[in-house]
């Protein structure tokens, strides 16, 4: 027995230099487990050292097998035959329930957008490219983008969706709360998400990374990721690198296939970020100054923050290959604001709160363009600490403070026109929010 111990401790040491070097870790965990369940089931049947020491070969093959195995030393990119290692694309019209459910909600639009379209061609060329840029959205579709550096987003032309065709799923702090909002205000509908706490999704910072919701951090696990797959949130195994409780931020960038996490409340981490690329973390440069509730944006297709809660500056910064540069000031000293990126590359402030007049909430809606701030509209009531979400022409502000809805319309050069009230809502800190399809989870 003894020499088969020396055995498995060899062969797992060897796993895992194996594994230091491979991107398909999940998959190899996966595959780990399976062959453990195995050895048990062959073992413990055994009554003797030579039936032990055959199971133990046995198990030695499948690990061997895996991908990260010492027959697959790289993934899946060396044995793409192994049944873990699958292409989700493949047949995903059929057995993909994520590119499903996008598709369907692409369709719906498509559909609904050409009854409403008179006798005119230009109405049903605009209903066919909002659709495909819907479909863009979508998991294992094929696209040609372009970007500017290292970490920037692509931008997409956005085509106007009526509010009556948007459903939103919003995660408040206690997930036994969500439900699906109708972008016209018409329903509020109750929604059934699984999560292993029922707090899971308190103070978390969300972004989309390959059409995929994360959540990131928050009060129940400082350093978790967590997926929304289909109605349940999935902890996966990477995590973050630092703690990041809460006054954190999260962006989807280099066309949603990554997310940036910033900042958090405490010491140096109030500079810091990291990289989630969909299976592994990556810290990555600080930033001049704290951004603690500062957010996170997009200015000129870079990562963008403003403020901070704690040091009360009115600083900007934004992000590119070669690190944090300076922004203008924002005339206040703000902070736990909402930041909204156009397609016009101009970033919108919305809300928070000044600190430089006690911390009082605000109704501004700024506008960082062409290097200069102003203010260009004011919602109904002053708020902070809400969420905001840019759909079609519309961006809705899920307000904390005053617990409510807002929706603001822009014009075709992006234009702000109106900003309507909506609904009240829960009073819920800092939502998470997702553009879903009608009865999503209900």
């Amino acid at each position: 027995m003894r020499f088969l111990l020396i055995i498995f401790i060899n062969l797992a040491q060897a796993s895992l230099r194996q594994r230091d070097s491979c991107n398909d870790q999940e998959i190899n965990n996966e595959c780990l487990a399976v062959c453990d369940a195995e050895y048990f089931n062959c073992s413990k049947n055994c009554e003797n050292s030579d039936c032990l020491r055959k199971c133990a070969e046995e198990v030695n093959a499948c690990e061997n097998s895996c991908p990260c195995g010492a027959d697959c030393p790289t993934g899946c990119v060396d044995c793409p035959e192994h049944p873990l290692c699958a292409d989700e694309c493949e047949d995903a019209q059929f057995i993909n329930n994520d590119y499903k459910i996008c598709v369907n909600a692409a369709i719906y639009v498509l559909d609904f957008c050409l009854k409403k379209c008179p006798p005119e061609i230009g109405c049903h060329n605009s209903c066919y490219e909002n659709y495909t840029q819907m479909l863009f959205l979508c998991p294992c579709i094929e696209q040609e983008t372009t970007t500017t550096t290292e970490i920037s987003t692509t931008t997409t032309q956005i085509s106007p969706i009526e509010p009556s065709d948007v459903f939103i799923l919003v995660l408040p702090n206690y997930v036994d709360k969500s439900y699906l909002q109708s972008g016209d205000g018409s329903s509020q509908i109750s929604a059934t998400i699984n999560a292993p706490e029922n707090n899971y999704a308190d103070f978390a910072a969300y972004a989309l990374v390959n059409g995929k919701l994360h959540i990131f951090g928050g009060r129940s696990d400082s350093k978790k990721i967590a997926r929304l797959d289909d109605c349940t949130l999935n902890e996966l195994t990477v995590r973050l690198n630092q703690e990041r409780y809460f006054g954190h931020a999260a962006l989807s960038i280099e066309n949603g296939e990554k997310a940036l996490i910033c900042f958090d409340r405490s010491g140096d981490i109030r500079k810091t970020c990291e990289i989630f690329d969909g299976s592994t973390t990556v810290s990555t440069f600080a930033a001049d100054w704290t951004h603690y509730y500062g957010g996170l944006g997009l200015y000129k297709n870079q990562p963008a923050s403003v403020g901070c809660q704690t040091e009360q500056h009115q600083k900007a910064e934004t992000l590119s290959a070669s690190g944090w540069t300076a922004l203008p000031n924002h005339p206040k000293r703000i902070s736990m604001h909402s930041l909204v990126a156009l397609e016009n590359q101009s970033l919108l402030l919305i809300g928070g709160r000044d600190f430089g007049n006690g911390g009082a909430p605000q109704s501004g809606i700024w506008q960082l363009k062409d290097e200069n701030w102003n203010e260009i509209g004011e919602l109904l009531q002053a708020d902070y600490s809400g969420s905001a979400i840019y759909i079609g022409r519309s961006i809705y502000y899920f307000r904390y403070y005053s617990n409510a809805i807002e929706r603001m319309d822009f014009t075709e050069t992006e234009d702000l026109q109106t900003v309507e009230f909506l609904r009240n809502s829960g009073q819920y800190y800092l939502p998470v929010l997702f553009q879903t399809v009608p009865n999503y989870c209900i």
